[in-house]
């Protein structure tokens, strides 16, 4: 999925299920996992980096770290 390690993956994942849903299904439908809106445009290649990391949307990035 992202080059993290099993154990890393699946304590993320399970994290994941207190927000809008789960890191597996964001990745896959390219959502974001904060919210659940879509996870397609990114204002630069930082924020694309970011969403690979948190998988979160360009909305809740800024939010977050604006």
């Amino acid at each position: 999925m992202s080059g993290k390690s099993k154990e890393i993956e699946t304590m993320l994942e399970k994290f994941s299920t207190r927000f809008a849903m789960t890191r597996s299904s964001a990745v896959r439908e390219n959502k974001c996992v904060t919210c659940g809106g879509d996870a397609t445009k990114f204002n630069d290649a930082a924020s694309e980096r970011e969403y690979q990391i948190s998988k979160m949307c360009q909305t809740c990035q800024d939010s977050v770290f604006g």
